[in-house]
């Protein structure tokens, strides 16, 4: 495994805030968005313990604070620049190391650079290139559904050029980050008959202007390295229309396809949980890297999924007699071994992991059988491969189809993914047999604009009846299956295009004119093994070799997937991964279900306005609170004076304190904040209890 992306901006957040300030006590202050960047990497503790006292959100009230300094992370957003600039106009911390995620704008620079506060109070001034989210160690997402109608809504085209830019600069982010400075290829349709086939061309050439631009800026870029020099791939949707469509019975691609998990800042699946008195309660559970059960099956068939499951949990059994030999004798289906962790309040954290994973494995099954999905797949692996099961060339493929779609157990969303999935096998509908088989299948005459927003996204959607079927050879030739004769293996015939991309560039034999370089090779060889790059890079010495040295060899292959990737795609890239000797990187704007990607196609019919993307809303502005001035501190009392007693004051010199340094050493005064609110902190601690808890520390 090579190195991961959830690691490489864990440490690179931390990494800048211990940089910043240098071992001194200091209140970091962040934005909505560089706050969630932040806490998808890194825990609010890890962030505490780099000597931070408070962390304080800058759009919201905040004290003066002019014996500390301040750490900002911050997203390079023209009102988070206006939130700085009032804290420098106002004073807010003694001096300022600002940290931007990701490059800022020229404008907004040089409305800092002439500032007269921001030299007076700045230290520094860096980028830091994390505006992106690692969701695995080889998956980056950049949490951009509204990416989907930019790049493929007919009225969008006002909104396409700045987004390809902001993309460029997220893309370049990432290769930064892993230090690759890679050839750029690009994916080419052979038919430009729609729109958005420059799409990729065009984001190909702004990344490379772009990391060109960085790399002349930083002449450390790329850093020395032994291994060959890295390829980008620029992909986008239209490159694979059937792998967000058909039904796949992996892991994770089946708990997302089939089950309501809600993807927000986490992923997470609501479940009946059994509390210690025995009473059920829903709760939502995270699914995420840190579970290694998900992480060790995600990528596996159900059917060798449920069968590790049980097999984990029986040698659970064997290794603790706290079962009897009835009990064991009984955990043979997933029902039963739910049943038996329910009753073990011994073992919670082992208890949590089986409970969630087999109760979404066993839900998976339930739909499976509810659905008539054995049956459903069978028809949808004829028509995504072209091939049968025997794997000839399919015969009565439109009375299958109608026969499904009679089927009642077979879901209205099931009938329109293998309808959108007939046209792609029959390269485009008569317009009649459309609306028929709309009707046939009880369908509403609106969900006839998924089948023809597909023509947006490059396929052919009608046809007349004198129209044949296109000439033009599939992009790569579909090879002879090599699949289990098993039914369960049968359903699983499809691989995604992306993994017959990887397959051929691993052997160097992509077609240069479907995915050309933005850059003239003169010697084409980024798939070839084992030869490194010496125009970027440097070699180190052979006695400098260390146990790494069989990693440092692998190329890295980075892939942006525009307008959406799959589950099935990212499950891909790690089998190239662990079947070749290169280390694969999955990009892309958001992931993508079935029941998403239907949805973001049926709306390209609708008007922009009604889709609410946020680029065409107003934009956000800085809270006007923040341009007040700082309220003066509360004035002291003043008692009026008292007469002169003539007695001695005796009871006075009793109460005062020869030894005022013991006050320090005990924790009760400093030159420290008291620490502020603030929203993302969830602290438990009084503000004065933590002031202690802070000086008590800093004595060490």
């Amino acid at each position: 495994m090579g190195l991961s992306m959830l690691d490489l901006q864990h440490d690179a957040m931390l990494e800048a805030l211990r940089n910043a300030g240098r071992g001194e006590w200091k209140v970091l202050v962040v934005d909505e968005q560089s706050w969630k960047l932040m806490r998808n990497v890194v825990s609010e503790d890890e962030v505490l313990n780099q000597h931070i006292a408070n962390i304080e959100q800058i759009e919201q009230r905040r004290q003066q604070n002019l014996e500390m300094d301040a750490t900002y992370i911050l997203s390079p957003e023209p009102h988070i620049v206006d939130c700085l600039m009032a804290d420098l106009e106002r004073k807010r911390y003694r001096r300022a190391s600002v940290l931007w995620t990701s490059l800022l704008h020229a404008d907004l620079r040089q409305r800092i650079d002439r500032s007269r506060l921001a030299q007076e109070q700045i230290k520094q001034l860096q980028v830091i290139d994390v505006n992106f989210y690692p969701r695995e160690s080889n998956l980056v997402t950049f949490r951009d559904p509204w990416s989907f109608p930019i790049l493929y809504h007919p009225g969008c085209n006002n909104l396409v050029r700045q987004h390809l830019s902001d993309l460029a600069q997220k893309i370049v982010s990432v290769c930064v980050s892993l230090g690759e400075y890679p050839t750029i290829r690009y994916y080419r349709p052979r038919s430009s008959a729609h729109e958005a086939s420059v799409l990729c061309s065009h984001l190909a050439r702004f990344v490379q202007d772009e990391i060109d631009m960085y790399a002349t800026y930083h002449k450390d870029f790329p850093p020395p390295s032994s291994r060959p020099r890295g390829v980008l791939f620029i992909l986008d949707r239209s490159m694979d229309l059937v792998a967000p469509l058909i039904h796949e019975f992996t892991y994770q691609a089946m708990v997302h396809d089939l089950l309501p998990v809600k993807e927000g800042d986490k992923v997470t699946y609501r479940m009946a949980v059994t509390e210690g008195s025995g009473d059920q309660q829903e709760k939502d559970v995270e699914i995420s890297e840190k579970d290694k059960i998900w992480t060790a099956n995600r990528h596996q068939h159900m059917k060798d999924t449920i069968e590790r499951l049980m097999g984990d949990f029986q040698r659970f059994i064997d290794e603790n007699p706290h079962f009897t030999k009835t009990e064991s004798e009984n955990a043979t289906s997933l029902g039963a071994i739910k049943d038996m962790l329910a009753g073990l309040p011994e073992f919670q954290e082992m208890k949590g992991a089986y409970s969630l994973h087999l109760a979404m494995a066993q839900e998976c099954m339930n739909i499976f059988q509810q659905r008539k999905l054995p049956d459903l797949a069978s028809i949808e692996q004829t028509l995504a491969t072209g091939l049968d099961e025997d794997h000839k060339k399919p015969k009565g493929v439109a009375d299958q189809v109608v026969r499904i779609l009679d089927e009642d157990s077979v879901s209205p969303a099931d009938r329109l993914r293998l309808i959108l999935l007939y046209l792609l096998f029959n390269d485009g509908l008569v317009s009649a047999d459309a609306s028929k088989l709309l009707a046939h299948a009880q369908l509403p005459a609106q969900n006839g604009d998924a089948i023809g927003n597909l023509g947006l996204l490059g396929a052919r959607t009608t046809r007349s009846l004198k129209d044949k079927a296109s000439s033009q050879p599939p992009l790569f030739p579909r090879k002879a299956a090599t699949i289990s004769p098993q039914e369960e293996y049968s359903l699983s015939r499809f691989e995604p295009t992306l993994k017959l991309l990887l397959e051929g560039h691993h052997r160097n034999t992509l077609d240069q004119n479907a995915f050309p370089y933005t850059k003239p090779q003169l010697e084409p060889q980024d798939g070839l093994d084992g030869l490194p790059s010496s125009s970027l890079r440097g070699a180190k010495p052979t006695w400098a070799k260390t146990r790494t040295a069989a990693t440092d060899s692998k190329q890295r292959v980075i892939v942006f997937m525009g307008g959406g990737a799959t589950y099935s795609e990212a499950r891909a890239c790690y089998e190239i991964m662990n079947a070749t000797n290169k280390d694969v990187y999955l990009m892309t704007t958001h992931m993508l279900s079935p029941g998403l990607f239907v949805r973001q196609v049926s709306d390209l019919s609708e008007h922009k306005r009604k889709l609410g993307i946020p680029a065409e809303q107003p934009k956000p502005t800085a809270p006007a609170h923040l341009f007040e001035p700082i309220a003066p501190p509360p004035p002291q009392k003043v008692t009026a004076p008292t007469q002169p007693s003539s007695k001695p004051p005796t009871s006075q010199m009793n109460n005062m304190e020869l030894n005022p340094s013991a006050r320090y050493q005990n924790g009760h005064a400093g030159s420290g904040p008291k620490p502020a609110p603030a929203p993302p902190v969830t602290q438990n601690q009084e503000p004065e209890k933590k002031k202690k808890g802070l000086f008590h520390r800093s004595k060490k």
